[in-house]
């Protein structure tokens, strides 16, 4: 019987120093998409997908992440007074939202350590890791569509998309396999970064989002036992050894997906704007405020 994903976890430990000197007080995770942090935005994709506890890796500047999805008294007191009860709801809402754990990282640098600090948490339950600095717009969902895909084939799941540029190769991690059914490759070869199209078993990279099973853990203990100075535990050895071993495990490429890298300047900016351009409040406004920015410009 398939285990119910019901924990997540949210490696947040980075220092964010493309966004540098914004990012040496704040983290890269709480830059506003309007008005509301992109982890909160990640966040909420996972609740409404079903989970219930959030493991979130940070690090020592991360304090304000905490902060974010605790209670504020002080600020709840001040906004009743005030009587502005949808501001109330609201941040009452978001400290509402899960059960919030909060691990310090330790161990070797990689994106494969912070699964192996939520080890004693996770404990024997599979579950799902996404960044705290990019996500994926679709409907259904990015996790809706990979929970729905491990009840499915009770196996770890990798979200993915077809690669749409030749960077992508240098960026990613990338799965080949079989073709189980549209969209749905079972993992026979994994390669981190493989640098080209050539060398790559496919074009599916890897990216924003994992569905994981207990058995990861021994085989990143073994990969980081087996590491040289100066190398990085990456998650994708960990899926290797599985594959050698025999385990299934399943590349699925989200449908209808619109992949938001917000810890890229340029593509943080493209996302802003678009929130900006659907905001209720004033999305009209500030549309027309660009069509008027563009008119001027051709002045």
């Amino acid at each position: 019987m398939t285990k119910k994903i019901t924990k997540a976890l949210i490696p947040a430990a980075g220092f964010g120093t493309r966004f540098l000197p914004q990012t040496k007080a704040m983290p890269k995770e709480m830059m506003p998409l309007v008005d509301k942090p992109i982890i909160q935005r990640v966040v909420e994709e996972l609740v409404e997908a079903g989970i219930e506890t959030i493991v979130i890796v940070t690090g020592w500047n991360k304090r304000s992440i905490e902060d974010h999805f605790d209670n504020n008294f002080e600020l709840e007191e001040k906004l009743q007074e005030a009587g502005k009860t949808n501001a109330l709801e609201e941040v009452r809402r978001i400290s509402d939202l899960a059960e919030f754990v909060y691990i310090r990282q330790k161990g070797p640098q990689g994106n494969a350590t912070p699964i192996l600090n939520a080890k004693h948490i996770m404990g024997n339950d599979p579950f799902i890791v996404f960044w705290g600095d990019d996500f994926i717009d679709a409907t259904p969902s990015r996790a809706k569509q990979m929970v729905a895909a491990f009840e499915k084939y009770n196996a770890p799941i990798l979200g993915a998309m077809k690669a749409l540029k030749d960077e992508d190769y240098k960026r990613y991690g990338f799965a080949g396999g079989e073709q189980v059914e549209e969209g749905v490759i079972k993992a026979t070869k994994i390669i981190e970064k493989p640098g080209s199209k050539q060398a790559s078993p496919s074009d599916l990279a890897i990216i924003s989002g994992f569905i994981f099973t207990p058995e990861i853990y021994g085989v990143l203990e073994e990969a980081q036992a087996e590491l040289r100075e100066g190398e990085e535990l990456v998650y994708t050895l960990g899926l290797q050894k599985l594959i050698d071993m025999g385990f299934p495990i399943f590349a699925l490429e989200i449908k209808d997906a619109l992949y938001r890298d917000t810890g890229n300047k340029l593509e943080y900016l493209k996302t802003v704007v678009e929130y900006g351009r659907s905001h209720p409040e004033f999305g009209e406004e500030f549309s027309k405020y660009l069509k008027e920015l563009v008119e001027a410009s051709k002045d």
